[in-house]
């Protein structure tokens, strides 16, 4: 059998234990009802001469009988395995016995029928034969096979009996009937429980590999914020930074120096968190064990120039359980890309961050002087449509999804910008309303 036919086979075992079950009571019924057959012909038949034909052809059932079982498909219910092996989703009634199978099981019937013509009493044998034929065969050749033994059974019974009784015409028919609906039955039922199963392996592999692919996606889109987050936002400062002292150079070069040495000073924290970012992704500032509040004080004195001073403000306190470190990563994260819109785009001489504690949810409020947002960009919502220039707002609007919060974008042409965004501590006390994931408004 091919190994990628192992796991359909394997199912209706597992699924159908009862199966095997009742494979044994089948075999230990042909060797009682052999054994009590034998032993009534020795009693009653002793001192004939056709006994130890009668032996050699019992013996001989037997041998046939266990040699059968290693060729048939197995116990009820294995059929479909026999099947699956030969191709995909072979039914019952559908199986292809091999020509040394068909051989011993013709034997088999061939030895019985001249054992019950020479000692009816072994008629009964044929009751467990029946399975061995309806593992073997084909439904339509099983079925006739069993009709077979049913006549002779009765042939028998009447000759012992030496007179027509009803009950030894209608039993063995009874009985064939109730072995045959009863080995069809679990063996159908078996295929479809074989049908389910590789459904549902189906179903978990596909499963697995769009939950790989989704996780896949996502962690690129992580990476791609965190990145834009730390690295490209540092680049782009140390570019503004070198521009401008390369414009200096030569009319003010201790401010040009300045600029130089600045860009430095940033150089070395995009190094620190270069390697925080290949360790673990975790922010620097975070990592250092401070918490958010002393990392957002960090980032603003850092984020302070002579043309732009940034201070940083903390309003009430955390609650016991303090924040959830996904929180006070994504936060810090939303901050830092905000203040780099500020310096990037706003021209502001001016921004504050604030952190404000509400018990229920946390909100951080970036707020500048600068220009403002024109009518364009103040018109590409925090939650509209892709393909907008830029990652800084799409990255926070992100972000703030994840955490389950609002982001809130309030600004005017020349009256500065403020971006809040609020998120809900998981151990808030009484779930509140859901807020909308993202909404900009302008005053």
């Amino acid at each position: 059998m091919q190994s990628s036919s192992r796991p359909p086979s394997s199912g209706p075992k597992a699924a159908d234990g009862g199966a095997r079950g009742l494979a044994f009571a089948v075999h230990l019924a042909f060797f009682l009802l052999l054994g009590s057959a034998l032993a009534r012909y020795a009693q009653r038949h002793g001192a004939q001469p056709q006994v130890p034909a009668v032996l050699a052809l019992a013996g001989a059932l037997a041998v046939l009988y266990v040699i059968g079982r290693r060729t048939a498909d197995g116990p009820p219910g294995d059929g479909l395995a026999a099947g699956d092996a030969g191709g995909a989703g072979a039914a019952p009634g559908r199986r292809r016995p091999s020509s040394g199978g068909l051989l011993r099981l013709g034997a088999l019937v061939a030895v019985w029928a001249v054992l019950v013509a020479l000692a009816p009493s072994f008629a009964w044998c044929a009751v467990p034969l029946f399975y061995t034929a309806l593992r073997t065969l084909p439904e339509r050749a099983a079925y006739t096979l069993v009709a077979f033994f049913t006549v002779f059974v009765v042939v028998a019974q009447l000759r012992l009996a030496d007179r027509i009784d009803v009950d030894l015409v209608v039993g063995p028919p009874a009985v064939a009937l109730l072995a045959t609906a009863v080995f069809t039955r679990m063996d159908r039922q078996a295929a479809r429980q074989a049908v389910l199963i590789r459904d549902l392996v189906r179903t978990r592999r596909e499963l697995a590999a769009t939950e790989r692919r989704e996780g896949t996606l996502a962690e690129r889109q992580r990476l791609a914020m965190e990145i834009h987050d730390t690295l490209a936002q540092s680049l782009s400062s140390q570019r503004m930074l070198l521009q401008a002292a390369d414009r200096l150079w030569a009319t003010d070069p201790e401010r040009a120096r300045a600029h130089v040495r600045t860009a430095g000073t940033i150089a070395e924290r995009s190094l620190t968190e270069a390697r925080w970012f290949v360790h673990d992704l975790a922010p620097a500032d975070l990592a250092e064990g401070d918490g958010l509040e002393a990392a957002l004080r960090g980032l603003a004195s850092r984020e302070s120039t002579p043309e732009r001073t940034v201070t940083c403000h903390i309003d009430g306190t955390p609650g016991p359980a303090g924040l959830p470190d996904r929180v006070q990563s994504a936060l810090l994260r939303i901050a830092q890309g905000a203040l780099a819109n500020v310096r990037e785009h706003s021209g502001a001489t001016r921004a504050a961050l604030t952190l404000t504690y509400l018990g229920d949810q946390v909100r951080l409020d970036i707020a500048d002087d600068g220009r403002g947002l024109d009518t364009g960009v103040r018109a590409v919502r925090a939650d509209g449509p892709a393909g907008v220039r830029g990652h800084g707002l799409p990255a926070i609007r992100a972000r703030v999804r994840q955490l389950g919060g609002t982001l809130t974008v309030e600004s005017a042409p020349g009256d500065g910008t403020v971006v809040s965004a609020a998120v809900p501590l998981p151990a808030a006390p009484g779930p509140g309303p859901s807020p909308s994931p993202t909404e900009v408004s302008a005053p």
